[in-house]
Parts: C-alpha cells; sequence; structure tokens
C-alpha cells in the first residue's frame, strides 16, 4: 500500500506542477502522520473524503473549502491556475493539513479570519 500511495503522491504533485523536493517534504511529513497518511490513502482508494481526522475541530474538507475560497478570489484577479486544477486543489488541501497538524493555532486563526471574499461582517 505504501508504494501506491507514494506513486500517488509522485502523481498529484506532478499535476500539480510541483518539484521533487516539495514531493518529498510532503511525502516525509506524510509518513510522519499516521492519521493524515491514512486519510490520503482513503481518498486514494475511494475517490472521497474519510473525514475521520480532525485537527482542533478542523478536517481536511474544511482545509479543501477554505482554500477554494482562497483560490476563487485568486482566480477572479486571474492569479492562480487552481480553476482546472483540481489535483494541486486536493495536493495542497492535504499539505496544509499536515502543517495544521504541526502547528494548530496559527492555522486555526486563519481558517477562522482569512477569507478570499469580502463581505459584511466577515471580521465580527
Amino acid at each position: 500500500m505504501q508504494q501506491e500511495a507514494y506513486r500517488w503522491a509522485c502523481a498529484l504533485c506532478h499535476y500539480a506542477g510541483k518539484d521533487e523536493a516539495f514531493l518529498q517534504n510532503f511525502w516525509n511529513c506524510l509518513q510522519q502522520s499516521e492519521n493524515i497518511y491514512n486519510e490520503f490513502v482513503y481518498y486514494m482508494e475511494h475517490h472521497t473524503f474519510w473525514d475521520q481526522y480532525k485537527v482542533e475541530g478542523y478536517s481536511v474538507v474544511d482545509i479543501m473549502i477554505w482554500q477554494i475560497d482562497h483560490f476563487k478570489a485568486q482566480m477572479d484577479r486571474g492569479g492562480d491556475d487552481m480553476k482546472n486544477n483540481a489535483d494541486k486543489m486536493l495536493l495542497m488541501a492535504f499539505d496544509t493539513f499536515l502543517k495544521m497538524e504541526r502547528e494548530p493555532e496559527k492555522y486555526v486563526k486563519l481558517m477562522q479570519t482569512e477569507t478570499g471574499t469580502d463581505y459584511e461582517g466577515k471580521y465580527s
């Protein structure tokens, strides 16, 4: 299973335009987190989120939604290639989840205060 997961990580990085250094860092971090690794493998096998593991109440699905909001704002300004790159969106959600596991306070704050769009009461 581990070889299959590594091949899939390689493919995601390739389609996302990420280099070998990113891949190796991502894979090393993934190997250090049994819970996120299990979420990653579940997605690989089922093409849907397992959504069992949470950090400070947030799952990889929550991160994906938060990042999509950012991606939409960047696309509106013409500054991101996420519009047609679902692999990159997925990869970056798992990468952020790994970072959130190591620094939960930082990412919880970002998720609660930063969104990709402005609206009345955004920071209330």
